[in-house]
């Protein structure tokens, strides 16, 4: 007489996907680029908050100079970017351990038509840049009086 076995339990599925991510098939549930460890190099954080008179980015980038972002903007996206300059080695000095490794970085945005693109501004301190969207000024006109004739 022959046994067979089914496994059609949800249960024994669960176990399934458990037993794919402890045989290294993670990345099938998780996108590849952020199981490397340069996912934050390369694509920064940003928090974007909205006042009554702007939209204020902060992106976290740690370890740049302000000569090393590039911003860019038009009446529909901004482009920030930034690459840090290799730092140059002396003749004579032995590498014993590297650690700090600085990658390039672009992110864009699409900007709201309330966004004034010509008053942006620009400030890097403490490892984050804030960038400043002004918006728009909303001026109506008075109302204009119609004569009936």
């Amino acid at each position: 007489m022959t046994h067979i076995k089914f496994n059609h339990s949800p249960l024994s599925k669960s176990f399934g996907i458990v037993e794919d991510i402890l045989n290294g098939g993670l990345n099938k549930y998780v996108k590849d680029d952020f199981l490397t460890n340069d996912y934050f190099t390369t694509h920064p954080p940003v928090n974007i908050v909205e006042t009554k008179d702007a939209f204020l980015l902060d992106v976290v980038a740690p370890g740049f100079s302000k000569e090393d972002f590039k911003i860019s903007a038009d009446e529909k996206a901004i482009t920030i970017s930034a690459e840090k300059k290799t730092e140059t080695k002396v003749e004579g000095d032995k590498q014993v351990r590297r650690e700090f490794n600085f990658k390039s970085f672009k992110r864009s945005f699409t900007i709201s038509e309330v966004v004034d693109a010509g008053k942006i501004n620009a400030k890097y301190e403490n490892g984050i840049l804030k960038v400043i969207l002004a918006k728009k000024e909303n001026k109506q006109e008075a109302p204009k009086e119609i004569v009936v004739e």
